[in-house]
């Protein structure tokens, strides 16, 4: 029953001829694009700003999770929450290598403040193709994916990203050496934890969505939970930029909690579809 895809190729090539419905998706595929590319030029001459103030703000203990770390550990009085110093020296090895990256941030900068509206051109492309039952259960969709992207990507930047980048530059196996990270390490790990945790945070959509056409049902997610955790951890491992097995932990524990929460909405969901 993700016929619908199907249903609305086969409705606008009825309508309108194939190549017809191919020249609508292009327009929706065109509009997406501009509005990446337009955001991106925003981002690139933003430039101190989209550094100074968002991708190197975790490398530095003035950034606002490691002050709400600190005010923690004065309630609790756990002075070891405090982040007052990362040993974190960052270096640039290639001689383009910085323009390079101000490039590629830019861009994923683009990507993901464009998110919605590519979410809104997909949507648009499908609902003339979607049944009244269809389009009246997916009322707000656009709006609860691209919430949870937008909440996910939140997350991993200021909670995943922040702790992982603190104890990965405080770890130390001997005071003789000294952490000097490539502006590539610490880069593609700030980017590709961030805009992982967006993707990763759809899985309630998906199982949403899942649970309507049967595919996947309560008792399956319930009698399951045993190996998706297990496979929440591998997950984890291919989401983390790096090795560690802290990181891959900071990963897997609101992946375990999507779950849970996805066996709700997949038994609220499954109820609401027999009682229809």
């Amino acid at each position: 029953m993700f016929g619908f895809l199907f249903r609305s190729l086969q409705q606008k090539t009825d309508d309108m001829g194939f190549w017809d419905h191919v020249e609508v998706l292009r327009t929706y595929i065109i509009r997406s694009l501009l509005s990446i590319v337009i955001l991106s030029f925003v981002a690139f001459f933003n430039k101190d700003f989209l550094f100074n103030s968002i991708i190197l703000a975790p490398s530095e203990p003035s950034f606002i999770t490691y002050r709400v770390l600190c005010k923690l550990g004065d309630l609790l009085n756990a002075p070891g929450l405090c982040v007052t110093k990362i040993p974190l020296q960052l270096i640039n090895i290639e001689l383009g290598g910085q323009f390079s990256y101000h490039i590629m941030i830019s861009f994923i900068c683009g990507i993901i403040l464009a998110f919605p509206f590519i979410v809104l051109q997909f949507w648009l492309f499908i609902k003339p193709a979607l049944r009244e039952n269809e389009r009246k259960h997916s009322t707000g969709i656009v709006f609860y994916i691209s919430i949870l992207f937008i909440i996910g990507v939140l997350f991993g930047f200021y909670v995943i990203t922040p702790l992982t980048i603190n104890f990965l530059a405080s770890y130390q196996l001997s005071p003789l050496i000294i952490n000097n990270i490539t502006i590539s390490s610490y880069i593609s790990s700030v980017s590709g934890l961030s805009l992982s945790m967006g993707l990763v945070f759809e899985l309630p959509v998906l199982i949403f969505f899942l649970s309507k056409i049967g595919i996947i049902t309560p008792k399956f997610i319930r009698e399951k939970r045993k190996y998706a955790i297990i496979i929440i951890f591998i997950v984890a491992g291919f989401i983390t930029p790096s090795t560690d097995m802290f990181t891959q932990v900071l990963v897997s524990i609101p992946l375990f909690m999507l779950y849970e929460l996805s066996y709700f909405i997949s038994k609220k969901t499954v109820k609401k579809v027999e009682i229809e």
